[in-house]
């Protein structure tokens, strides 16, 4: 099974837009579709994509659940770091510095969450062993 793309659903998509042109930049990401009401990321591989959308039923805002999340690769421990610290910055909330989750070794995992500006679950992750 391959997971096309994840949708996530804000009030304000120019906010949104502003946030994730940053956010997903140093990780290739940029805007590939815009359908007018949601934009879709990709960094130009066949991976999934990431959709951030207005919702479809107008009667109800967008508003995030407690469980569901995005995680983002990175390709080293460092730029996990590094897109934590960003997204901080950027005004999100903390809900887990960056660390080592379990042992280290091969199939370790380096993760750091955080909530976007709508509230959104993300995590920012590297697996395998340390970078070199």
């Amino acid at each position: 099974m391959v997971v096309g793309y994840v949708c996530l659903g804000t009030n304000d998509l120019e906010k949104a837009k502003a946030f994730y042109d940053e956010l997903l930049a140093p990780l290739g990401g940029k805007v590939v579709l815009n359908t007018g009401r949601g934009l879709m990321y990709s960094n130009g591989t066949a991976e999934a994509g990431f959709l951030i959308t207005t919702p479809f039923d107008k009667t109800l805002p967008a508003s995030p659940g407690n469980g569901p999340m995005v995680a983002f690769k990175a390709s080293t421990r460092k730029e996990a770091k590094e897109i934590y610290d960003k997204a901080i910055a950027l005004g999100c909330k903390d809900e887990g510095a960056p660390g080592l989750r379990g042992p280290e070794g091969p199939h370790a995992f380096y993760g750091a969450y955080f909530r976007d500006l709508e509230g959104n679950k993300l995590c920012i992750y590297k697996s395998g062993p340390a970078d070199a």
